[in-house]
């Protein structure tokens, strides 16, 4: 009797800590038809170009386009940041190959931690290639802080 007790005593206070796990961010499949947002290039000399040197794209789903037009994103907003090489070809820049497909994915119970938003990394922008990989607060949220009266968003539409 005194060994099933304990055992029921350990599923019951173990089963919080692994509900307690923060869950993966999903990879955004077919995000290229959301609605751009904008581009930009980021160019050697700027503070970030050794992390993020290169053509951004920015894409956002429904959801975040909503929050985009108010003061905060609603749960479901997911935003992309795709970040290829840029190339300069003949006076010109082109898109080379992906660095990294970046995700914010606004989930207020599940990454309360980090502001309500999961943050993730594909490199590449290959599913199976995560690089943030549940260390969120360091390698994203803490540049994302900052920007708190825009819910932790860098980013506007474009007028």
């Amino acid at each position: 009797m005194k060994k099933a007790i304990t055992i029921a005593a350990l599923a019951v206070f173990s089963a919080p800590i692994a509900w307690a796990e923060t869950p993966l961010v999903p990879y955004p499949e077919a995000y290229r038809s959301w609605h751009h947002v904008k581009s930009m290039v980021i160019e050697p000399g700027h503070p970030l170009y050794n992390a993020f040197g290169g053509i951004h794209h920015l894409y956002a789903n429904e959801k975040a386009l909503e929050g985009y037009t108010a003061t905060r994103f609603p749960d479901g907003a997911v935003i992309v940041f795709d970040l290829l090489e840029a190339v300069p070809d003949n006076n010109a820049v082109t898109e080379g190959n992906r660095k990294v497909v970046g995700v914010m994915h606004k989930d207020a119970d599940a990454y309360s931690a980090t502001g309500g938003w999961g943050f993730e990394g594909f490199a590449e922008g290959n599913p199976d290639n995560r690089v943030v990989k549940g260390n969120a607060a360091a390698a994203c949220f803490a540049c994302h802080e900052p920007q708190q009266s825009q819910d932790f968003t860098f980013s506007r539409l474009r007028d």
